[in-house]
């Protein structure tokens, strides 16, 4: 909602998430009247953001976007080459994401109990993305079978683990709980995340993750409730790259040397030396040899093999051995 409600402030904003090198720019979807009831009051954090009077559905009127205004970033998405998503928070929401064509719908965390609109979720058969903030792992499970029952392929689930407080404290992120659900549920996991800064997101992938969500802001000094626990531009970019990083990083699993590393061993092992003048004939023993660098000799594991044998010819202090 960082746009507030402004169709030139999301262009923007999308073009950030495009040089910062995102994957995809992600937009909430409501019908104000459809979420709130007039007098539903708003979230804690919302109230220290935008002030304590006002309803949440005031807020929510000030920052909704229009068919039209959704027509318009998806083709500007197209343009900057980056994937149109959005989370749609009511039943007329879901119906025009379908109309515009979305190939992915995000539930967030506040439907995740909301049995008519999983369902109508599940029935499209789209690939799905559900954030799990405040859930217990009964609930999402729950959820889960909604879906499935409805007709989505558990497949094309994947799960977000997510704290819905703004900013999330460190010690309530209980980062382990995303490995947890992937275990229980059989299903792709990822991460939404709120806390301040960079820090959880570039873990969560090097756990595993394979979404990261995170909120961005062009300036955190902007009036609305999420801009304070948001990213500006460049905090973005330095995200986006530390988790390339940690992608590359991850590898694939099977412990071998690397091609970067491979000229070293020769230079950090070390190989079979004389450690003293050896006579020819005498027998290699542990007074008479050593082990030290380079590893271009015979290796040190060979050393019980090597003692007891012979010297073919006299060997110099340090010179590597042979047999």
């Amino acid at each position: 909602m960082n746009h507030n409600g402004s169709v030139d402030i999301a262009k923007r904003m999308i073009d950030a998430a495009a040089r910062a090198g995102a994957d995809a720019v992600k937009f909430q979807t409501f019908v104000p009247e459809e979420i709130a009831c007039g007098d539903a009051p708003k979230a804690e954090y919302q109230k220290r953001t935008t002030g304590s009077k006002g309803s949440q559905l005031d807020m929510l009127r000030r920052l909704a976007l229009d068919a039209d205004g959704h027509r318009k970033l998806i083709g500007h998405c197209r343009k900057k080459g980056i994937a149109f998503l959005s989370s749609p928070f009511d039943m007329q929401s879901i119906d025009l994401l379908k109309d515009l064509g979305l190939s992915v719908l995000k539930i967030p965390s506040g439907e995740i109990t909301n049995l008519p609109y999983l369902q109508k979720i599940g029935s499209l058969k789209k690939k799905v993305i559900m954030s799990t903030g405040m859930a217990d792992m009964k609930e999402i499970d729950r959820a889960l079978k909604v879906l499935i029952k409805a007709g989505t392929a558990k497949r094309n689930i994947t799960l977000l683990h997510c704290n819905t407080e703004y900013p999330t404290p460190f010690e309530d992120v209980n980062l382990l709980s995303m490995t947890a659900m992937r275990k229980r549920f059989g299903v792709k996991v990822g991460y939404s995340d709120h806390t301040p800064g960079i820090e959880v997101p570039v873990a969560a992938v090097a756990l595993g993750a394979e979404i990261i969500e995170k909120h961005f802001t062009l300036d955190r000094r902007m009036k609305g409730p999420d801009h304070k626990a948001s990213l500006q531009p460049k905090e973005l970019e330095a995200m986006v790259a530390a988790i390339r990083n940690i992608e590359k990083a991850l590898g694939d699993g099977i412990k071998k040397p690397s091609p970067s590393e491979i000229k070293n061993r020769a230079i950090a092992r070390k190989s079979i030396v004389a450690s003293r003048d050896i006579r020819k004939g005498e027998a290699f023993s542990e007074e008479n040899i050593a082990t030290k660098r380079p590893g271009t000799g015979i290796d040190p594991m060979m050393w019980y093999k090597v003692i007891g044998k012979k010297a073919k010819r006299h060997f110099s202090p340090d010179e590597l051995i042979e047999v």
